[in-house]
C-alpha cells in the first residue's frame, strides 16, 4: 500500500516523488526492515488481547490420553491441557498487516503466498475448533486434510505452470520454471514438465505437515519457523537480483524480490508470537498456525527454486517428520518401536530431559542448519 502511494506520487511528478521520504520505500530492503517491525510490533500489541480473547472463549489446547498397560493414563503434556491456542491467528494477521503496508501488490508471487498463507490457515483452523468442540484431540480426518493440501499444491503448481517462464539461468542462458535445482550441482537442473504441478503439491504438502508434527514443544515450531525464514529472505533478494544470482549460480527470479518483504513480516510476526510462546508458553499457534506456516515455506521454496535446499535448511522440520514415519512403520511392521515416542522431541522429553534445554538445543542445531544451508549456495 505505501509502495503503491509512492507510485502514485511518481505518476504525478518523478521530482516530487524523488524529493520525498517515500523514496526510500522504493527500496526492498527498507521495506523489509520497516515489515519485520511492524509485524513485531503487531504481534506484540495485540498478542496479549488474542490470549485474552481465547481464554474467554475457552478456546483451550485438547491433549491426546495414552493408556499404558496398566490402564492408568497419562500424557507428557497434560500440563499443558487448557493453554490458549489458535494462536496461529495473530502470527496470519501480523505478517498479513505488514504484507498489505510494504509489499508491491502488483506481484503475483506475493499474492501466490497469501492465499496459501490464508488456506492454510484456514484448514488449521478448522482442526483446532473440531478438537475444541468435541474435547478431544481428534478434528479434521488425516485424509480429508491430506486431500486439501494436496489440491491446494496442485492449484499453486498449475498457477506457477501456465503462468509462463519468470525463471533465468543466467549461466546458462537458458529459461524455464519447471527446471529442478539440485543442490551443490551447478549443471544439474532437469526439466519436470507437467511433473512440475505434482512436485509443487508434493513440497507445499509435505513442509506443512512437518511443520506441524515439530508444533509439539513451547517456542520449537515458531522459532524453527523463524530459522528457516531468515536463510530463505536471503536467498530471495539474491535470485532476485541478476548479478548476484548469475555469481552464485542461483536461478535469477526477479519476483521474488518482494517475497523478501513477505517473509520479513513473518520473520517479525514470528518473533512477536515466540515473545508469548516461550517456555512456559501463553499461548499455543495450534494447526491453525503450524499447516499455515509449513505451507507458506515450502510454496515460497518453490518459487526461489530452491526447494530441495529446504530439506538441509529445515532439517528440523525433516527430522521430526522422518522420526513419525520410522516409529509408525516400525511398529506396523516389526511390532516395535523405534522411540519411547514420537515425533523426535517427545522421545526426549520421555527420557528426563528437561524441555526448555531440549527447546534450546533443537533451535541451536536449526541455527547452524540455515547457517550451512546459505553457505551451499556457492558450493556448485
Amino acid at each position: 500500500m505505501i509502495y503503491a502511494i509512492y507510485t502514485l506520487i511518481q505518476s504525478w511528478s518523478r521530482a516530487l516523488a524523488d524529493d520525498t521520504v517515500l523514496r526510500v520505500l522504493s527500496y526492498i530492503t527498507v521495506r523489509s526492515a520497516c515489515a519485520l517491525f511492524v509485524s513485531f510490533l503487531v504481534s506484540l500489541l495485540v498478542g496479549p488481547a488474542c490470549i485474552r480473547w481465547l481464554e474467554r472463549l475457552k478456546l483451550g489446547q485438547q491433549v491426546r490420553q495414552f493408556k499404558t498397560a496398566d490402564t492408568q493414563q497419562f500424557n507428557i503434556h497434560q500440563h499443558k491441557a487448557g493453554t490458549p491456542t489458535m494462536g496461529g491467528l495473530l502470527i496470519i494477521v501480523a505478517t498479513l498487516v505488514s504484507v498489505l503496508l510494504f509489499c508491491r501488490l502488483t506481484n503475483s508471487y506475493v499474492w501466490v503466498v497469501t492465499v496459501v498463507m490464508l488456506a492454510g490457515g484456514a484448514l488449521g483452523f478448522a482442526d483446532d475448533y473440531l478438537k475444541i468442540s468435541r474435547k478431544d484431540h481428534k478434528g479434521v480426518l488425516a485424509r480429508k486434510k491430506l486431500v486439501v493440501q494436496i489440491v491446494l499444491g496442485l492449484a499453486v503448481g498449475l498457477f506457477l505452470y501456465r503462468s509462463g517462464a519468470h525463471t533465468y539461468y543466467a549461466y546458462k542462458g537458458i529459461r524455464g520454471d519447471t527446471h529442478l535445482l539440485i543442490p551443490f550441482f551447478k549443471d544439474l537442473y532437469p526439466a519436470l514438465g507437467i511433473f512440475f504441478v505434482f512436485w509443487v503439491a508434493l513440497a507445499i504438502t509435505a513442509t506443512s505437515n512437518a511443520v506441524n508434527l515439530t508444533d509439539g514443544l513451547d517456542g520449537l515450531a515458531i522459532g524453527t519457523t523463524a530459522f528457516v525464514s531468515l536463510p530463505y529472505l536471503a536467498i530471495a533478494y539474491i535470485a532476485s537480483h541478476f548479478r548476484f544470482s548469475g555469481y552464485l549460480y542461483v536461478p535469477h527470479v526477479p519476483q521474488t524480490g518482494e517475497l523478501c518483504v513477505f517473509l520479513a513480516a513473518l520473520l517479525g510476526a514470528s518473533m512477536g508470537f515466540l515473545w508469548f510462546n516461550a517456555h512456559p508458553a501463553q499461548v499455543f499457534m495450534g494447526d491453525t498456525g503450524s499447516l499455515s506456516l509449513g505451507a507458506v515455506l515450502g510454496t515460497i521454496a518453490v518459487l526461489c527454486k530452491q526447494e530441495l535446499l529446504l530439506v538441509l535448511i529445515g532439517g528440523i522440520f525433516v527430522v521430526e517428520a522422518l522420526s513419525v514415519m520410522i516409529q509408525v512403520g516400525s511398529y506396523k511392521w516389526r511390532g516395535k518401536r523405534v522411540l519411547l515416542m514420537s515425533p523426535l522431541h517427545n522421545h526426549y522429553v520421555k527420557l528426563g530431559m528437561d524441555e526448555a534445554k531440549i527447546i534450546a538445543r533443537f533451535l541451536i542445531v536449526a541455527a547452524l542448519l540455515a547457517i550451512f544451508g546459505v553457505s551451499t549456495l556457492k558450493l556448485r
